[in-house]
């Protein structure tokens, strides 16, 4: 299990008329692998999990979506991802230009 929990309270000491902003707690249920990978990545990047998902909210809030795109694959990319994990119809490429010529053949 993956917990998020947000506990902290933000005064101000020297300004009483500051607001102190209510926290809650987020628990999460996600794969032990996928955490660890997460966790591995946020922490080369410097921060926690509670902060990258301070972050995420922050920015569904700004932009009233998820800040990245979330897309169910067609069935041309399922068929070709499936192609590619066996090892089927694998081009080899010397440069990006040829790659992207040969998407226009």
């Amino acid at each position: 299990m993956f917990c998020i929990r947000v506990s902290v309270l933000h005064s101000c000491c020297s300004c009483r008329t500051l607001p102190i902003m209510k926290t809650a707690a987020i628990h999460v249920r996600i794969e032990s692998r996928i955490k660890q990978k997460a966790e591995d990545v946020l922490r080369s990047l410097g921060i926690t999990p509670t902060e990258a998902v301070r972050v995420l909210y922050r920015q569904i809030c700004l932009r009233g979506n998820l800040p990245f795109p979330v897309e169910v694959p067609d069935e041309r990319t399922l068929e070709t991802l499936a192609k590619s994990r066996r090892g089927e119809d694998i081009e080899d490429f010397d440069s990006l230009d040829e790659m992207f010529e040969s998407w226009e053949r």
